[in-house]
């Protein structure tokens, strides 16, 4: 399974949602980047993303987005190959 890296906050209900749904697909280990607690990392995430917003999740080299980014995503049938 690939790395799965996501930039979030603490009290970001999008953030555990996609966690959620992450680890019902199988994924048992996040790696995550607290942006509100590292305004540089903020500025890196923006820099990589062109977002200000969280979550921002990668599955190994490939952005997915945000949350709503990846539940469209995973109706879409495309999140489980992604994920293998």
């Amino acid at each position: 399974m690939p790395k799965v890296l996501m930039y979030c906050t603490a009290v970001c209900p999008y953030c555990v949602r996609a966690e959620q749904l992450l680890q019902s697909k199988g994924v048992t280990e996040i790696e995550k980047i607290r942006v509100d607690l590292n305004p540089d990392a903020r500025e890196a995430m923006m820099a990589l993303t062109n977002r200000r917003t969280v979550p921002q999740i990668y599955i190994g080299e490939t952005h997915v987005g945000g949350f709503d980014d990846l539940a469209a995503l995973d109706r879409a049938g495309g999140l489980d190959p992604l994920l293998k």
